[in-house]
């Protein structure tokens, strides 16, 4: 362990651990942009600079290691106007179109310019226009929004393992896109757009739903497998319209392409009610209410038990139902039925 000193403020720390994370476990808030707790240190925004006694230039807090006995000021004039100007440059070519952009009220950038108190840019100039249509289901990006911390392409290659975006070009012409520059085509996990800090990245289903007025967040569990993922469900009135999930859980806040762009299943028309029963084959399925429903299939396991035997009768269970569901399914197979002709949907 390490002592280190930020703000007048002692702290103990592991050594290895960043000034970043040594401010933070005293509820120092050094603002940030491109760093994430889940992925390696980048260092890419320059905006959580901090100033180190014995150290000439300020230094980047999330990729400089602290050190026994070091003293670090994350609050000074100069910082302030380092912090400022470096958002003012981000904002120089960024589109100024806030009141429609679908990350309002969930953007980091936006949060930085209000902070920093920012109506006007200085750095007035040549606006990048990088316009992109990807055609797929899923995400839609807009580069010009792009702020380029590499969030995107660092959760696709460290989390995911697939690199299916990377860095093209070099300074102002730089841009995040697919090799060659083809259509984004990948297993469509959502993680990078769960990072970007801007609108650059955001869910097509969610495209001109509520963005903030009315909309209500409920914590459950995902359905979809038997890894209980945590979800945020996003809610208006009785639409779900976005899904999320919070860092602080055994999933880490990362879904799969069900578990986050899954869910338009719920408001669906074709959802069934009620149970419906097709008494003759080839003939058409009718409502009936539940009690009818569970007898006519009792009477079937029972009569095929009695001409065929337990073992003309299979049961298939699902994922999504809870283990302890499952665990009941099979008793019933095994114990009430006598068969061990059960399979399960995650087997593959």
């Amino acid at each position: 362990m390490i002592t280190v000193t930020v703000d007048g403020r002692d702290v103990e720390v592991a050594e290895g651990t960043t000034v970043l994370e040594a401010a933070k476990k005293l509820g120092i808030n050094i603002p940030t942009l491109c760093h994430d707790d889940r992925l390696k240190p980048y260092g890419a925004c320059r905006l959580c600079v901090v100033e180190i006694a014995g150290m000439r230039k300020p230094v980047t807090s999330c990729t400089t290691p602290a050190t026994d006995n070091m003293i670090v000021k994350t609050q000074s004039e100069r910082l302030y106007r380092l912090r400022r100007t470096a958002v003012e440059l981000l904002l120089s070519d960024h589109p100024n179109d806030c009141m429609t952009c679908i990350g309002t009220g969930d953007c980091r950038l936006q949060e930085l310019a209000y902070q920093y108190g920012i109506r006007e840019n200085r750095f007035a100039g040549e606006m990048r226009d990088h316009h992109r249509i990807d055609k797929n289901p899923f995400v839609v990006r807009q580069q010009n929004k792009c702020v380029m911390c590499g969030l995107c392409v660092r959760v696709c290659e460290e989390v995911q393992g697939v690199g299916a975006i990377g860095f093209a070009e070099r300074g102002f012409e730089a841009k995040v896109i697919p090799p060659f520059g083809k259509d984004l085509d990948c297993e469509f996990c959502g993680q990078c757009v769960s990072v970007c800090p801007t609108g650059a990245l955001s869910g097509a289903i969610w495209a001109g739903k509520a963005r903030m007025e009315g909309v209500e967040k409920t914590d459950t569990t995902c359905t979809y497998c038997g890894c209980g993922c945590n979800l945020t469900l996003s809610s208006n009135g009785d639409q779900v319209i976005r899904v999320t999930s919070d860092a602080n859980n055994h999933n880490r806040g990362w879904l799969c392409v069900k578990g986050r762009f899954g869910f338009d299943f719920i408001n669906s028309p074709e959802r069934l009610t009620r149970p419906m029963i097709r008494r003759e084959k080839g003939g058409t399925l009718e409502r009936v209410s539940w009690d009818e429903a569970l007898d006519f299939v009792a009477e079937r396991f029972t009569k095929i038990k009695k001409e065929s035997g337990a073992d003309a009768i299979g049961g298939l269970c699902s994922a999504r139902c809870t283990n302890e569901e499952n665990y009941i399914f099979q008793k019933m197979m095994r114990a009430a039925i006598g068969t061990n002709n059960i399979d399960h949907c995650a087997r593959y």
